[in-house]
């Protein structure tokens, strides 16, 4: 069945203003409907009418970028190695998404709301499939858990995307896949 025109760029608009909100927040922290409209090209009332309050556009910002880590795993791959997948994964996704939670969390301060507390044990299954890729593939340790995985980038919530983001990212990744290939005794 055809989706109507008025429809495709109902799910367009929506989608653009998300996608907006999200390089809003993670740059200033802040959601300004005003602005977020001007940048995504719509009239404030349809950035009103898909999302009615900021927690309301905020707590979309936080479940697309979520879904999003979810869902682009499968499609990693198939297109890369485990090893590459679990890199671009870090690198393209996960970054973007830490840096962007950090302004959320700043946003949601101001609403007096908290981000969804399932999020992170959904990402831990994201993870949680590339880590098995990898280990299946011996590109990394069998012992390492997803949870100390996740703990070793956790350093990448405080990347500033105004700064060289993409290159500490890679520089964290390099040093956690070096843990994750040797076992060192204490």
């Amino acid at each position: 069945m055809p989706v109507s025109p008025r429809r495709a760029d109902t799910r367009r608009n929506h989608e653009r203003i998300l996608a907006v909100a999200a390089e809003t927040v993670s740059r200033s922290g802040d959601v300004s409907f005003n602005a977020v409209a001007k940048e995504a090209g719509v009239g404030v009332g349809t950035v009103y009418r898909h999302f009615p309050t900021p927690e309301a556009l905020i707590l979309a910002v936080y479940e697309r970028e979520v879904r999003h880590l979810i869902e682009i795993v499968p499609d990693l791959l198939d297109h890369h190695s485990p090893e590459q997948a679990l890199r671009v994964w870090i690198v393209d996704h996960l970054a973007h998404y830490m840096m962007t939670k950090r302004g959320l969390a700043n946003a949601l301060r101001t609403t007096r709301s908290e981000l969804p507390t399932q999020a992170y044990s959904r990402m831990l299954a994201a993870l949680d499939i590339l880590r098995k890729a990898n280990a299946e593939a011996g590109t990394i340790r069998p012992d390492l858990t997803t949870e100390t995985l996740m703990r070793g980038l956790g350093g990448l919530f405080f990347l500033s995307p105004d700064g060289n983001w993409k290159a500490e990212t890679e520089g964290v990744v390099d040093l956690v896949w070096h843990g994750m290939g040797m076992r060192i005794e204490l």
